[in-house]
């Protein structure tokens, strides 16, 4: 289930705003995050992690991940999904693991139709900062900055989330 503060209401028409949704795989923890954007004006809607258990089973775990990008597909109705591509892991096994949720969640994205945009964590530092090399800090502090967040979205994989929908939309308008 998703789990976070309740979502601020848009009021733009459909029609002159794009909804993103961010999604940072991983079979623990999958990060979200939806924003709104019209024209250069960026706007926080929702942001929460899909948590699972290490007391479930693996595929249990993949089935409430791909429920939760679901429900947040249903809820938010967004236009384009900007999946966190994969990068080297000296972990085989976690490896194997994150890919085969990031795969749920591309196919949760696709059965609904939504347009997928994947980019990899440099092209979000990059993006985000200006500097693939950035860290999670100061990659947090810009979505602070670009939202008018009071407060950095919290847990990690949610600000990461963020971070991918502000960066896949600019990547979608260029």
């Amino acid at each position: 289930m998703l789990k976070s503060s309740p979502p601020l209401r848009h009021v733009a028409t459909r029609a002159t705003w794009l909804r993103v949704l961010g999604i940072d795989p991983g079979f623990d923890r999958t990060g979200l995050g939806v924003i709104d954007v019209s024209g250069s004006r960026l706007t926080w809607i929702y942001h929460g992690c899909i948590q699972t258990s290490p007391t479930m089973t693996f595929a249990a775990r993949l089935q409430a991940t791909r429920d939760g990008i679901k429900e947040a597909l249903t809820i938010y109705k967004p236009r384009i999904a900007v999946i966190e591509q994969l990068f080297f892991q000296t972990n085989a096994k976690t490896a194997i693991n994150v890919g085969m949720a990031r795969g749920v969640a591309m196919l949760a994205v696709a059965d609904v139709g939504v347009t997928i945009v994947e980019i990899t964590p440099n092209q979000v530092k990059q993006g985000i900062t200006g500097y693939g090399g950035a860290d999670k800090k100061q990659v947090q502090e810009m979505v602070m900055r670009l939202l008018n967040l009071k407060t950095c979205p919290k847990p990690d994989d949610a600000a990461d989330a963020l971070a991918l929908a502000i960066v896949g939309s600019a990547l979608v308008r260029s």
